[in-house]
């Protein structure tokens, strides 16, 4: 077990959520934990919560690499991810993309030399009235990203 127990429970948590032959649909969020705890979802903790769960390693890995808030690969500190799709763009996307590799210095899915961030383009957040969009870290959704609120989002990341 690579996990700690802690993640463990959690994903048990999960699992209690559906009938014993449904385990499979708690993969996501059992994705999730794995990689809040160890910051990226190497094939070895793939691998581990496929055999926990009890579902092929290839099925589990075809989520992982479906959705781009899964890391297969390292990421830094910050992941911005930013919405690339039409309408973001039409409302200042592409403009806040660049704006980000001019200042970390960086093209998407790159990572500063630093380690301290990571720049992905993202699909729709759902949110294409507050255009444009960027999700910090999973977590954190920033919305109407001006020039000024980048600037003060990558200052306050840099803390």
């Amino acid at each position: 077990m690579l996990l700690s127990e802690q993640c463990y429970k959690k994903i048990d948590r999960e699992l209690a959520k559906y009938p014993a032959d449904q385990r499979q649909s708690a993969v996501m969020a059992a994705l999730a934990h794995a990689q809040v705890e160890t910051g990226w979802l190497p094939p070895e903790v793939l691998q581990d919560v496929a055999d926990y769960i009890g579902m092929p390693a290839i099925a589990v890995q075809e989520v992982a690499t479906f959705y781009n808030m899964y890391n297969t690969k390292p990421v830094g500190k910050h992941k911005i991810t930013v919405c690339t799709n039409l309408p973001c763009q039409l409302s200042g996307g592409d403009r806040a993309g660049k704006r980000l590799q001019e200042m970390l210095g960086i093209g998407y899915r790159e990572t500063t030399a630093d380690g301290k961030f990571t720049l992905i383009e993202g699909e729709c957040m759902g949110a294409c009235g507050d255009a444009p969009v960027m999700i910090v870290n999973n977590h954190r959704m920033c919305s109407f990203m001006t020039d000024e609120k980048i600037d003060a989002l990558v200052e306050e990341l840099n803390k």
